[in-house]
């Protein structure tokens, strides 16, 4: 019998709260436990840190405060009894190791690919993931916990009991109270005798405030950043449960006959090529109308875009491909092989003439760049062939964010802006042209090979990099080695004061 006398939990009249969204109820992430006193001890520890070191610039600092971090979202995980997996320890492996390359180069955009892609794998790491959506979706969702881990260290906080707890908060408020009472009163007396102002000058310790805002946000965000990492440890929002639809299949016909025309195209493009590889480049180039330049560089470009659209031609392929019958399935991995495959020769033909243009015109960041990103594209296609080809294993998503970590990791500690230095010296010795005004623009990464250019060219390129070294004044761990090793360099062989004239000479401003 129902209690008449119960007060209901929910009014029975005015507006119902909208229920959750699918998407939202399917990952909805456990309740957090309580993070205990460690958790915001830690949290307040990492955001002194990052006050302390991160204001002056980014070096070893960056890598010490998201080892603070990690400390805090460990904790936060010895309190859940979460276990740590192997991929969670190949993604925080790969995020120490991003994260010594602002350590090591001064240049700033594989720093910046490098920042990226780190926090990108710190939160897959908190998160975990094994599906396209988990491993995507994984690793932006540190950015959800933001808002989330403040609530609810503050909550944890509130609900434990302290000794001597209104005795404290008393004594918190009254003195606030007398600070503010002295601050106001002390500055009117202070302003009205100058023998009081005096003293109370004496009285008030002297410190730089300069830098206080900075140093505050610095705070904030490393406060911020450790309790979000603890929040997604602690409960992480499960993005493999994410429901997708599966794409309905299509029949063989329908299917099939857009991709044997492109199986059929891609085959003629690459049969071509092998032509020209084997007929003798020159002989090609020295046709009528045919400019090596514009055969080399338009074509890389044309070549990197069929690559990219030909990885989503896959992708929705195999979204609507037909999988009623072993026939269908084995058809499927047949068109679908044979055209990763044939990419792999497209991706072989635009680096083939990306390097025959960088030989002969030398080298630049956008070059390296992209030449960079069709040979990832081309291990992308690799690891589609093997194994959402001809394997269907699961290990495909997690394989391709590793290429992408291990890709961009060894773009950046391999010091791109020195590669470009060193190769366009060895363009110079060997051709006698060079291209001062951009080796100009690079970083102190490339003072070592620009060192070993003849005085006036030597001077000029160095011009630039050793004014800016020169306003640098960062501590040790805001200082990257490239910057150390530049600096010592131009102390040994210093530019000197006839650097305007030798860059007259040169036709240079």
């Amino acid at each position: 019998m129902a209690d008449p006398f119960r007060v209901p939990s929910q009014p029975a009249w005015g507006p119902r709260p909208a229920p959750k969204p699918l998407w939202e109820r399917a990952t909805e992430p456990p309740k957090p436990a309580m993070p205990g006193l460690r958790v915001p001890a830690a949290g307040l520890a990492a955001g002194l840190l990052s006050a302390a070191v991160l204001s002056d610039g980014i070096g070893v600092n960056l890598l010490l405060c998201a080892l603070a971090a990690a400390v805090v979202a460990g904790l936060a995980v010895h309190r859940t009894g979460r276990r740590v997996r192997p991929w969670t320890l190949v993604w925080s492996g790969l995020t120490v190791v991003l994260l010594v390359v602002p350590a090591l180069s001064d240049a700033r955009w594989p720093t910046f690919l490098a920042v990226v892609m780190a926090v990108a794998l710190g939160s897959l790491a908190l998160h975990g993931g094994a599906r396209w959506t988990g491993v995507l979706l994984g690793s932006l969702g540190i950015w959800g916990h933001l808002t989330a881990s403040l609530p609810w260290v503050a909550s944890a906080l509130r609900s434990r009991q302290y000794p001597a707890r209104d005795r404290v908060v008393s004594l918190v408020k009254a003195s606030a109270v007398a600070v503010g009472l002295l601050a106001v009163f002390g500055g009117l007396f202070a302003s009205a005798d100058t023998g009081m102002a005096s003293l109370l000058g004496g009285l008030m310790p002297s410190a730089d405030l300069s830098g206080l805002p900075l140093r505050a946000l610095m705070f904030l965000v490393g406060l911020v950043v450790a309790l979000a990492a603890a929040h997604a440890a602690a409960a992480p929002r499960r993005w493999d449960l994410l429901p997708v639809k599966a794409g309905r299949p299509r029949g063989r016909v329908e299917w099939a006959v857009p991709l044997v025309a492109l199986n059929l195209l891609f085959g003629v493009f690459v049969l071509e090529q092998v032509l020209v590889l084997f007929g003798g480049y020159e002989a090609v180039m020295s046709k009528p109308g045919v400019l090596p330049a514009e055969y080399a560089r338009q074509g890389f470009w044309q070549l990197l875009w069929v690559t990219v659209l030909t990885l989503g031609v896959v992708g929705l392929a195999r979204r609507w491909a037909p999988r009623a019958t072993a026939a269908d399935r084995l058809m499927v991995k047949g068109l679908l092989g044979l055209l990763g495959t044939l990419t792999l020769g497209v991706v072989a033909s635009a680096l083939y003439r990306m390097l025959r243009y960088m030989d002969n015109f030398g080298l630049t960041r956008l070059r390296l760049s992209v030449a960079a990103v069709e040979l990832w594209l081309g291990v992308v296609f690799l690891l589609v062939i093997v194994g959402g080809v001809l394997t269907s294993r699961r290990w495909l998503p997690r394989a391709v964010m590793l290429s992408a970590a291990v890709a961009v990791g060894a773009f950046g500690l391999a010091g791109p802006d020195q590669l470009i230095a060193e190769q366009n010296v060895a363009h110079f010795q060997k051709t006698g042209h060079l291209d001062v005004a951009y080796l100009r623009t690079l970083s102190a990464d490339a003072v070592p090979a620009l060192e070993k250019l003849p005085d006036s060219y030597r001077v000029c390129t160095l011009l630039t990099i050793d004014q800016d070294l020169g306003d640098r004044t960062s501590p040790w761990y805001a200082t990257s080695l490239a910057e150390s090793r530049a600096r010592q360099i131009l102390r040994d062989h210093p530019i000197g004061a006839e650097a305007d004239l030798e860059c007259a000479r040169l036709g240079r401003p």
